[in-house]
Parts: structure tokens; sequence; C-alpha cells
């Protein structure tokens, strides 16, 4: 069963706050709370609280249980489901296996703890303190990436080969896959398929903690593109570590300007993104003051449903479909677009999405794209060979 409300939330060095006063004020107000800390290897979240985190959940609050994720012991599972399955070959070879002990978990392994981790939630709200940005955003495209390797290297279809395995292992004379490939790529599927939902269910979202004094907005513009690349939207912008209200208004010439210089650049940022821009200054000094100064006494900022990708019908005009897919923050420089076959790979910078074209545009060419306001316009001119005709 997944979380009612699933919010990831990714940044800086503030990141642990903000998570931490998310999931204090979803309990607060009544919600059963999860705070999961899926990327924290220093245990930063573990000072914010003034607790150890453990992988087994624990109370820190009335309605908020805390835990975080243990990669051991998700590399052990995972290598003892791989192992059991490769014992036969092993003990052929005549190969030693590992003890669960010499095991250390490899890099990555935590992208796979927390997708696993995502639909297993039973609590109202999860809030999970998520990985930075670039590896959030490749850890959400993993399940579908993972779910195209599986359809190319085992398709689904061939599982039907399964009964006539003997029958079809004498006639081609060749041993067929073993039957645990097929129970494999079952049980691969299912879990994938809980995954891709519990990522793309209508609670969950993203939200980015950036600082105020880093000067981080040119970098926001390609995380929001990442994220729209992947059918994501962030819920919310947190800015912390801004100036007091009074900053601008002090007698010191130097705090004054930078007041409002920070001022201003937020007033920007407000202004190139659709998401709600939140702040917090230096002076909460407890986790319920930058939970009130972030959300007062309301229930937060709700997920943003990703754009629609439409396809415009410009043949009257000038013979082409034209796609529009959504991509704020993209830069023309970063962008990379192939056509193979019935897809579309689009890549922006290290983002990369294989697209499925829709079944109209499948039956043309490529007619040239471009990139404006934030909105990539692919062009489709109609094969001939492949068009109806009239």
């Amino acid at each position: 069963m997944t979380a009612t409300r699933t919010i990831l939330v990714s940044g800086d060095a503030g990141a642990p706050v903000v998570a931490a006063a998310t999931a204090l004020h979803a309990a607060r107000r009544g919600h059963r709370t999860w705070l999961l800390a899926a990327d924290d290897p220093h245990r930063a979240l573990d000072g914010v609280l003034g607790t150890r985190l453990e992988p087994e959940p624990a109370r820190y609050a009335p309605g908020l249980t805390v835990s975080r994720i243990d990669e051991q012991a998700a590399f052990r599972y995972a290598a003892g489901e791989l192992t059991s399955r490769l014992k036969p070959a092993l003990d052929l070879l005549g190969a030693e296996q590992l003890d669960p002990e010499e095991l250390t978990a490899l890099p990555g392994i935590a992208r796979i703890a927390l997708l696993r981790a995502l639909p297993a939630a039973d609590q109202d709200v999860l809030v999970v303190l998520a990985p930075p940005p670039a590896e959030l955003i490749a850890t959400l495209a993993l399940p579908e990436q993972l779910e195209r390797y599986l359809d190319r290297l085992v398709p689904e279809q061939r599982q039907a080969a399964r009964a006539l395995r003997p029958l079809l292992a004498g006639l081609a004379g060749v041993p067929m896959p073993a039957e645990w490939l097929y129970e494999g790529r079952t049980k691969a599927a299912a879990v994938l398929a809980e995954s891709r939902a519990a990522i793309a269910a209508p609670g969950t979202s993203v939200r980015l903690v950036v600082p105020a004094d880093g000067h981080p907005y040119r970098e926001l513009g390609w995380i929001r593109a990442g994220l729209a690349l992947h059918g994501h939207r962030p819920d919310a912008v947190v800015v912390h570590g801004v100036l007091p209200e009074g900053a601008a208004d002090s007698p010191d010439p130097w705090l004054a300007a930078l007041a409002r210089r920070r001022r201003e650049e937020l007033a920007e940022l407000a202004a190139e993104t659709d998401a709600p821009v939140l702040a917090t200054g230096l002076a909460e000094a407890t986790l319920e003051a930058v939970a009130d100064r972030l959300y007062g006494g309301g229930p937060g900022p709700e997920r943003l449903a990703p754009e629609p990708w439409p396809v415009e019908d410009r043949l009257a005009e000038d013979g082409l479909l034209v796609w529009h897919l959504a991509l704020p923050g993209a830069d023309r420089a970063e962008l990379d677009l192939v056509r193979r076959g019935d897809e579309l790979v689009v890549g922006l910078g290290a983002h990369r999405r294989v697209l499925t074209l829709p079944s109209a545009l499948r039956r043309c060419t490529v007619a040239g794209a471009s990139l404006h306001d934030g909105a990539l316009s692919v062009r489709f001119a109609p094969d001939p060979a492949l068009w109806p005709r009239g």
C-alpha cells in the first residue's frame, strides 16, 4: 500500500532541515507520517533530529516515525536472491560462495532500496530525504528504463514458450532458457510495476531545496528540465537561509544592499517558476519554527500535475504534425534528439529518455525541431509511403 502523500525532498545541505520540518508539520496536523532518510551518508538528519536513525522504524514524536535505508541489508537481500538462482552453476564450477558478512553494498544500491520503499509505505504521509537532484532524477527514471531492458532481453511473449520448452529444445537442438529465468522476469516486472505506480501516484511529488546565497537559479532550470523530461514537476522550491525581513533597512549599508539583492533574486525566481517559492531564514531555531514559516497552518504545497504533451495538427496549414513537449528550463546546447524506429530519444545533458511516438507520428518523418520558452516542438511530415491517401 502506497502512502496517500509522498514528498521527496531533494537539494543541498538545507534538505535535511526541510525534510524534518515537513514531516513534523504533517504529524502535527494529525497524519500518520514516516520520515525516511534515503540518502544521508553522513547522518545529517540525525543531527537535525537529535537522535540516531536506524533501519528499524522508531517513534520520534506523536504521529511521526523515523528511520533510514539500510543499503547493506538491501544489497545482501539482492545478492542472496541472485546467488540462490546461480547456485547450481556455481556448484558445477566449484566456485566458493561469499558469506553475507563479506558482501559490501555496491554504488547505486540505495536507488533500488528507495524504489522498493516507496510502494511499501502504508502511512498517510511519507517524507523522504532523497538523493541530490541529478541522482533523484536518475532514480525516478530507473523503473521505466529497467522495464525497457527487460522487455528487450526477455520479452513477455517469450514466456508462452515455457510449456513447449522440452519440445522446442528437441527441435532446435539447443537448450532453452531455464525456468528460473522466466520466473525471475515475472517477479522483476511486478516489482518494477509497483515502483512505477508509486512514482506516478497522484500524491507523489518532488520538493526542491536551494540555498539563498549560492545563486543556484540557472542550475535549478536544468533540474526542472530533467524532472519534466520524466514527467515530474516540483511542487515547491524552498529557499533556505534567507535574511530577516528587516535586513534591507539595516543601518549597515553592506547588509542592506545584500538583503535588497537577495529579495530581487527571490522575486526573479518566483517569476521564472510555476511552483510556489517558499523561504526559511536563519532565525528559525526549531523545526516547529521552520515548519510554521514554510507552511503556516495549511497543508503545504500540493502536487502539480505534469504538463500535457499534445500533438498539434497543422496538416491543413503547412502539412505538418507538431509534438509539443513541455521542458521548462531546458538549454538548447544540452538538447539531443534521435529518431529510432517508432521512438524518439530525447537527451538533456546527463538525462535521457526514450519516448514512444504517438501512433500518428509513427507514419511520419522528422522535419525539424525547435526549443522556445521551455517548449520543445518536434515537427513531423507524413511519409507518403505510410500515410493514408486522401
